[in-house]
């Protein structure tokens, strides 16, 4: 995964609670193009957000992995970021949360 942001990145809330529980080392991803997310060893329900995270460079796998196996997730730099950046919102973050690089 890439791990510089996109110029504009937008994500709803629940990609901003996946990103805080894979912040908080709660969350396995598996290795596939398309990887699955797992958050307290249970599947996500949106796993096309779950992708869309990992896609957009905000979420990656801690080391190799095949397709079927899940490792720890961590938050990218830019994903770090990212939370950074609305959690210092003094309004807490939008609807949809925006973040320009």
């Amino acid at each position: 995964m890439s791990t510089t942001m996109p110029a504009r990145v937008s994500i709803s809330r629940r990609e901003l609670a996946m990103l805080h529980a894979v912040a908080a080392g709660r969350a396995e991803t598996t290795g596939s193009r398309e990887p699955d997310l797992f958050i307290d060893g249970l599947a996500c329900c949106d796993q096309s957000a779950a992708r869309h995270l990992a896609h957009a460079g905000l979420v990656r796998a801690t080391g190799p992995a095949t397709a079927a196996q899940r490792v720890p997730a961590e938050l990218t730099t830019p994903g770090r970021v990212l939370i950074a950046t609305l959690a210092s919102s003094p309004t807490g973050s939008p609807p949809r949360a925006t973040a320009q690089r």
